[in-house]
């Protein structure tokens, strides 16, 4: 087996703070030799990164706020500063050679729904893990134990407050009765992956209520019943 090592250099730098709101304007910009991502975040919701493989930018924002467009050339912008990325992680690289690499493991990853479970209609699971070092991590999923890799998406790493990092990974599916989904989140300060485990369960209505319902006619006829039987008996020996 061959031992390959990955250098990674990112950048965090925060570009506003307002005094008033107390809003967060933050700029991420991180390479390997093989890969690279360039992402602006707002108040911890992504705003914009750039996608190096389809060679585009991309504003993903989300639905409720309202939308702000990036003028044109931030994706070149994004190229260029990815070649300085590069340089920077040459010359670091070379200047702490001897010094060990610190790693943080994730934490075990929590996996859920984003909408109530409804059988046949069409849902997404989100796996979330945080607190590793360095970025970013690899996530597998499975349906059944078999391996699943249509409709599966994942974000840029994002920065925590303690310089670890969080990553989300996305599952488009479609819920059906006892399918079993698992989340598996490798990284190199783990020895083997994290793995959490999802089964589709539909909530069902309750039948408390019109059981004690029931029960209770039942019994109030009986009474009714049986206080007839004893008047008229009650009659009959007058």
């Amino acid at each position: 087996m061959t031992a390959v090592t990955v250098s990674v250099l990112v950048l965090t730098c925060v570009l506003g703070v307002s005094a008033g709101g107390l809003h967060v304007d933050l700029y991420v910009n991180g390479c390997s030799d093989t890969d690279g991502e360039v992402a602006y975040n707002l108040d911890g919701e992504e705003m914009w990164y750039a996608d190096f493989v389809n060679k585009r930018g991309v504003e993903s924002q989300p639905s409720f706020i309202d939308h702000m467009s990036f003028v044109e050339g931030t994706y070149a912008q994004a190229e260029g500063n990815q070649q300085i990325c590069r340089s920077n992680l040459k010359n670091s690289r070379s200047g702490m050679k001897d010094i060990p690499k610190e790693k943080d493991p994730p934490s075990t990853p929590m996996i859920y729904s984003r909408d109530v479970v409804e059988t046949g209609a069409e849902n997404t699971l989100i796996c979330h893990v945080t607190g590793f070092f360095p970025a970013p991590v690899k996530v597998m999923w499975t349906k059944n134990n078999q391996n699943v890799t249509e409709g599966v998406s994942i974000n840029v790493p994002y920065p925590n407050d303690d310089a670890s990092y969080r990553q989300t990974s996305r599952l488009e599916f479609v819920p059906q009765p006892g399918d079993i989904y698992s989340c598996s989140v490798q990284h190199p300060a783990l020895h083997e992956p994290l793995t959490q485990m999802w089964e589709v369960e539909v909530e069902q209505p309750s039948v408390g209520p019109a059981v004690f319902c029931a029960v209770g006619l039942t019994l109030g006829l009986f009474g009714v019943a049986a206080g007839t039987f004893f008047l008229i008996k009650g009659n009959e020996c007058r």
